[in-house]
């Protein structure tokens, strides 16, 4: 959808930020179950932590360069070479804590994997396989974190992963689709 499409989006989806509205538009709330992918935002969803979303969106194109198209299985095996490497690269979130998480959460998604067969099979059980679909009038209305992102916080430390509080894994759901939270005015609310 083009910015004078005339639709009413969700108030964070900024029409004077381009990527914002593609975002919204055609990825977030969006069901995913793509293994690569929900690597990719455990990733970039840590990434994002004291920053703004823009910021990551921008950067983003850089992140999956940088980090072997977000395949875990190369990330798992970055070294401390490879950290000094992506500590230089001004493309990405330089912050040595973000990084080093983004090399364990590979090892960690990557035995998740291994234990229940995919991470999508594991990450979905949280919902209960399928989208909670919120009604929510207005964007103070959507909480930053529910029971639901506390629970898989909780169990996503305990199997190693960092940068996965419970507003980020909130975040994670909202990007991956796990929890639908447009506004219910919005287009994309009966969309997705």
């Amino acid at each position: 959808m083009s910015n004078a499409d005339n639709v009413h989006r969700c108030g964070w989806a900024s029409l004077t930020e381009p990527l914002y509205v593609a975002y919204h538009d055609n990825e977030w709330g969006v069901p995913n179950h793509d293994e690569k992918s929900l690597f990719e935002f455990v990733v970039l969803e840590g990434m994002q932590a004291g920053l703004s979303w823009i910021t990551i969106l921008k950067k983003r194109d850089n992140f999956r360069a940088a980090f072997d198209g977000f395949d875990p299985q190369a990330v798992a095996q970055y070294d401390d070479a490879k950290i000094e490497a992506l500590m230089q690269d001004k493309g990405i979130v330089r912050n040595r804590m973000k990084i080093i998480a983004a090399v364990q959460n590979a090892r960690s998604f990557l035995q998740v994997q291994q234990d229940f067969g995919s991470f999508d099979s594991y990450i979905w059980k949280f919902v209960g396989g399928a989208p909670i679909r919120n009604q929510w009038r207005t964007l103070k209305d959507i909480p930053a974190e529910t029971v639901e992102s506390r629970r898989m916080s909780k169990d996503l430390l305990k199997r190693g992963f960092r940068f996965v509080g419970p507003t980020i894994c909130y975040a994670f759901m909202q990007a991956c689709g796990m929890v639908n939270d447009h506004v219910v005015d919005c287009f994309r609310h009966e969309q997705v």
